[in-house]
């Protein structure tokens, strides 16, 4: 499965722009979901194989096979409870996977597709050398079929278990895992959909296809309802089950085809001017139209997520383990399975291959020149996490079913794959302890404290240059966000007085915003004449006039000598200050617009007035 420091609708972001950071919340709360939802399953793989082998085990296997039937007229689909888990619940697990890949990939951490060379190159590693282990030691007969089993990775147990036995701070390398994670799933899917489905009818895979361009239609003509998603949607289900290919194929693809994006600043306005009239008018119509605006204003993709990510995690999962993980081990079952070369295939390709093709593909590109490790991640680390993609779990069990018609061969499967739980997160938790000792790789987090010290000298400052309490800026003239808040600087201001000194420094996203780096450049020129503040307030609030001819009048406005500003910014002579600021922001883990810093340290949340007034006081008890 596919794995959320700023919120999403209160700071802009880079596309392309190599500045690497912290997560960002949606990965944040992404993540944290994933994390939290390995211990119940965990739990439900428990409660799965106690049951399977206690005296009520009959009733496991009676509770699993009852059938359930859904009749529309003369219509009629029926399946066993665990097919409904399997194919029905579990399409929801990889619609799931679909959004977040592609709200990664539109405006997420993976907007810079060169943060997925490596990734990508490690995961292809990850899949060939598992799947030919596994070939190695089963290489004809029914046994072979199972090839597939050892290509996947369960994320949710692998972040569970990096947060057990991982560095301390491991944002950076669950970023490197979430993009390692998309290839894998992906491929992992298509894999299920074309080897492992049965024969495919045509009528009903051309419906299927249908259903899925009408999915597309409708994010192109921007409809926002998630009800006619649901529709579309739950078509594409039954098409794909009646067609042969299994459902997870369509689930994925439906998520890859919904879009994801910022929220729109007019929609944004618009809901708080709802909400307002609400407010003052707290009527049944205007509240119904004030969620509306709300909801308007919040991308599909994010909305999906929100709704079913906590579902698929802490119930579908855990669901799908507790009906698939069952195995009854008495009888010499146990011993069969230890001694088939089934499951030492899946253990050998999943513990060694995912740790031998992984750590390959990554160290081996990273060596090439290919690609680069995220900053704050070692080679040990990234080995580290090599081992725990050994976690096949969900995705294994899955294919296990599809695999193997013989009950026996499907046992054996899945001993496997609880072996390779086990050895997996043990060879992690040896590899990042190697890496802690012998290469002093403890962390795998981006820097939190601000890169080059304020210098009076040099940095713009608001307040007494020697105030107690600080509060660093990194902004861009074109980001709506950093102009809302000048509003929250403002009150702070009001709220410290003499005690605060505020340093605004230069952060242009130029991929997002073309005239934001000309915009910081004349800013500096205005600053070259004793001007800068009057400029930066000047800017903010004319965020729509950022031309050349645009500054120009600007400064004329200000009363500056207009020629030589003029001549400054074609001469882009205060470019090397602006880039100055880019690199330290960098260097201090700043990602996006705006980034603060409470004195040297950088904040993480909400920058409302209250939370920023709040970590300052805390700074300010923590200096005394």
């Amino acid at each position: 499965m596919a794995t959320r420091e700023a919120p999403p609708a209160g700071q802009t972001r880079p596309r392309r722009r190599a500045l690497v950071a912290q997560l960002a919340a949606p990965l944040r709360s992404f993540v944290a979901t994933e994390a939290g939802s390995a211990g119940l399953l965990l739990a439900a793989t428990a409660a799965a194989l106690v049951w399977a082998n206690s005296p009520w085990s009959d009733a496991y296997e009676s509770l699993w096979g009852t059938e359930l039937a859904v009749r529309i007229g003369g219509a009629e689909l029926v399946r066993d409870l665990r097919h409904w888990v399997d194919d029905g619940l579990m399409a929801l697990f990889f619609l799931v996977i679909g959004l977040e890949v592609r709200r990664e990939l539109s405006m997420g951490e993976l907007t810079d597709r060169r943060r997925m060379d490596v990734p990508a190159i490690a995961a292809l590693g990850g899949l060939a050398v598992p799947a030919l282990l596994y070939l190695a030691v089963n290489p004809s007969g029914d046994a072979a079929a199972g090839w597939g089993i050892v290509i996947g990775t369960d994320t949710a147990f692998l972040l569970g278990a990096l947060a057990l036995v991982g560095p301390a701070c491991p944002t950076q390398l669950r970023v490197f895992l979430l993009a390692l994670s998309i290839v894998d799933d992906v491929v992992a899917v298509a894999v299920i959909g074309l080897v492992y489905s049965e024969a495919v009818d045509v009528a009903w895979l051309a419906v299927a296809l249908a259903s899925l361009a009408g999915i597309a239609m409708l994010g192109r003509l921007r409809v926002w309802r998630a009800s006619a998603y649901a529709v579309v949607g739950g078509v594409l289900w039954v098409a794909a089950e009646q067609s042969g290919l299994h459902p997870a194929i369509a689930g994925m693809a439906a998520g890859l085809l919904v879009t994801a994006r910022p929220p729109r600043r007019e929609h944004v306005e618009r809901a708080a001017s709802l909400f307002r009239a609400f407010r003052q008018s707290p009527l049944p119509s205007v509240g119904y139209s004030a969620k509306l605006g709300l909801v308007r204003a919040v991308s599909l993709n994010e909305r999906l997520q929100t709704a079913l990510h906590p579902w698929t995690s802490y119930v579908v999962v855990p669901l799908f383990a507790l009906a698939n993980a069952g195995v009854d081990l008495r009888g010499g079952v146990l011993g069969d399975a230890l001694a088939s070369p089934v499951t030492w295939g899946v253990a050998l390709g999943l513990v060694v291959g995912k740790l031998v093709g992984v750590a390959g593909g990554t160290l081996g590109s990273v060596r090439l020149g290919l690609g680069a490790l995220p900053q704050g991640v070692g080679p040990g680390q990234a080995v580290g996490g090599a081992a725990l993609s050994g976690i096949g779990f969900t995705v294994a069990l899955l294919i296990t079913g599809l695999a193997f018609d013989s009950p026996a061969l499907r046992d054996q499967a899945t001993v496997g794959v609880l072996i390779a739980l086990v050895l997996a997160t043990l060879n992690g938790r040896t590899a990042f302890w190697l890496a802690a000792v012998l290469r002093g790789e403890r962390n795998a987090g981006l820097p939190m404290a601000l890169d080059r010290p304020v210098d009076p000298r040099r940095d713009h400052i608001r307040g007494p240059a020697d105030a107690p309490l600080t509060l660093v800026e990194y902004g861009d003239f074109e980001c709506s966000f950093c102009g809302r808040a000048t509003g929250v600087v403002h009150e702070l201001r009001e709220r410290f007085g003499d005690r605060l000194r505020y340093v605004f420094r230069h952060l242009p996203l130029a991929d997002v915003h073309e005239r934001a780096e000309l915009a910081a450049q004349a800013v500096e020129a205005a600053g070259a004449q004793g001007r800068f503040w009057e400029m930066h307030d000047l800017l903010f609030e004319h965020q729509d006039e950022l031309e050349l001819e645009d500054l120009i009048g600007h400064g004329g406005e200000l009363g500056l000598a207009v020629e030589r500003f003029a001549r400054e910014l074609g001469e882009a002579r205060h470019e090397g200050r602006v880039r100055e600021d880019a690199a330290s922001a960098e260097a201090s883990g700043a990602r996006g617009t705006p980034t603060f810093f409470i004195g040297e340290r950088r904040h993480v949340g909400p920058y409302d007035t209250e939370s920023l007034a709040r970590e300052l006081e805390a700074s300010r008890e923590a200096a005394r």
